[in-house]
């Protein structure tokens, strides 16, 4: 095996660090501080949960669609309600018909869908360079505090009409753009360079966790109550956590209050002569990186595939499988909760191979990266292609899904591992990486005249009134396939 580049001998105390250094050629001590009670896995878990309402978040509309709009004035209703067989021996469930209903045919629903995006990719660079200025701790906070506020008024903005709806989601947008940037900027100031593929995941995965339990409990709320409570719920656990975050976690060990002496020492000492007190950001060598761009197209492939699963899945699950709101909400869940599992385990799988058995970073991050992308489109069309087999979908679906857990050990940190500290304390480099990929996703949705099903990440092709979506599906399921397949002779 390659010997890492993180095992190079670390500077002699007269040298002096150069800010050019990527922390994948960092110095480290030996023996780490103890992981029990340690503030920074308390950050971690903190983090995990910050995500997980952050998803929660964005998702719980997924399901909440279904539910809000009168399915009689769909507009593929005719088309796809007829392409697979009712489930046999329907359960008939009581359930409640509180909520309002509302007259949008499928372009508006992907409209609204794809709205949160558009305010999404605009905070995305100011994100770093404002997690520089205030600190990654109060720029995460307020970010997922504004998303949770905003979600609360999604009913009466839904009274007021679709143009507030989008304008809602967009400014939910706004918010959730600057948490990937913060995160990556506090966690250069606290995660050990043998220790960041399991801070990482540990955090990101909340995510995953996020969206597994909120797809359901949408579904149930939706069944049970109605579809306002989702808002409801949602944006109050999100207040909750905000006040736990604020409350508990500081922007570097050297601020927080309740950190041991021993533990803030190994922090400091293992990302000694990383970390940097100059603001200037190269631009020019920094989009001139061929890295950066390798991550870029990495990023957009699995922003393609992932988002569109995460915002079109519901959808799928009512108008090709035909499952009713309960169902369509746990198995809608299932793929996430697989990616879930895969995101820690993997984290835990990076470190010990670089660790224990001497396997370069560059060697882990690029079999991550290769088996996160070549495993979900593999799975992801062979699910276009069993038609109505509703055990089949679900659990092609789920594997897809499962395997792209693999990326948040490879490109999807990357950038801690290459960039130089002045990029990565201000989250400068994974603002521009997540801005490029998100700013080429929406606009491919616009490269085909006939655009039926519009979300912003993904784009159905073909008419819907000459097409059945099932068709349609497998279409997009082949561009995600060509976009994953790409990634490996670059990355």
């Amino acid at each position: 095996m390659m010997r890492s580049p993180g095992r190079d001998p670390a500077p002699s105390d007269g040298e002096e660090a150069s800010d050019s250094t990527p922390l994948l050629q960092g110095a480290w001590p030996a023996e780490g501080a103890p992981v029990c009670c340690s503030a920074r896995y308390n950050l971690a878990v903190l983090a995990f949960f910050g995500f997980f309402v952050l998803y929660a978040l964005r998702v719980n509309l997924s399901v909440a669609l279904v539910d809000m709009v009168d399915s009689n004035t769909t507009s593929a209703d005719n088309v796809t309600s007829k392409e697979c067989a009712e489930h046999s021996a329907p359960v008939k469930i009581l359930r409640s018909q509180t909520g309002k209903r509302y007259q949008w045919d499928a372009e508006t629903q992907g409209w609204i869908l794809g709205s949160f995006f558009y305010g999404y990719i605009v905070t995305q660079v100011p994100g770093g360079y404002i997690a520089r200025k205030v600190g990654g701790k109060r720029l995460l906070g307020f970010g997922i505090l504004g998303t949770a506020v905003f979600t609360l008024f999604t009913p009466i903005a839904a009274d007021f009409g679709v143009g507030a709806l989008v304008v809602l989601r967009a400014l939910e947008g706004l918010g959730e753009g600057v948490t990937f940037p913060a995160m990556h900027a506090m966690w250069s100031s606290w995660a050990p360079p043998l220790e960041r593929s399991k801070l990482l995941s540990i955090s990101y995965a909340g995510a995953q966790l996020g969206t597994v339990v909120s797809l359901p409990l949408s579904g149930i709320i939706c069944l049970y109550m109605n579809w306002t409570y989702v808002f409801y719920l949602f944006g109050i656990v999100g207040i909750i956590w905000f006040i736990l975050w604020i409350s508990l976690v500081s922007d570097t060990p050297e601020t927080h209050m309740r950190i041991s002496q021993y533990e803030k020492e190994y922090i400091l000492s293992s990302l000694r002569n990383q970390l940097s007190s100059q603001k200037s950001v190269p631009w020019v060598p920094m989009l001139k990186s061929l890295p950066l761009w390798a991550i870029v197209v990495a990023h957009f492939s699995y922003n393609w595939t992932f988002y569109t699963l995460l915002t079109l899945l519901p959808t799928y699950m009512k108008e090709i499988l035909r499952f009713n709101i309960q169902e369509n909400g746990f198995l809608s869940a299932l793929p996430y909760l697989g990616c879930w599992l895969c995101m820690i385990l993997s984290g835990q799988a990076a470190d010990n191979l670089r660790a224990k058995w001497n396997v370069s970073t560059v060697c882990v991050r690029r079999v991550f990266t290769l088996i996160g992308m070549i495993g979900p489109a593999v799975f992801l069309v062979a699910a276009g292609f069993i038609g109505c087999d509703y055990s089949l979908a679900v659990a092609f679906l789920t594997i897809s899904t499962a395997l792209g857990g693999f990326c948040s050990s490879g490109f999807s940190i990357n950038h801690l591992d290459i960039a130089p500290s002045t990029l990565l304390q201000n989250g400068k480099l994974f603002s521009v990486s997540l801005l490029l990929s998100m700013y080429l996703v929406p606009f491919s949705s616009h490269c085909s005249p006939k655009v039926k099903y519009r979300t912003g990440l993904s784009a159905i092709t073909m008419d819907t009134e000459t097409e059945g979506t099932n068709k349609q599906s497998s279409l997009l399921m082949y561009f995600c396939l060509s976009c994953n397949l790409k990634v490996p002779s670059i990355f």
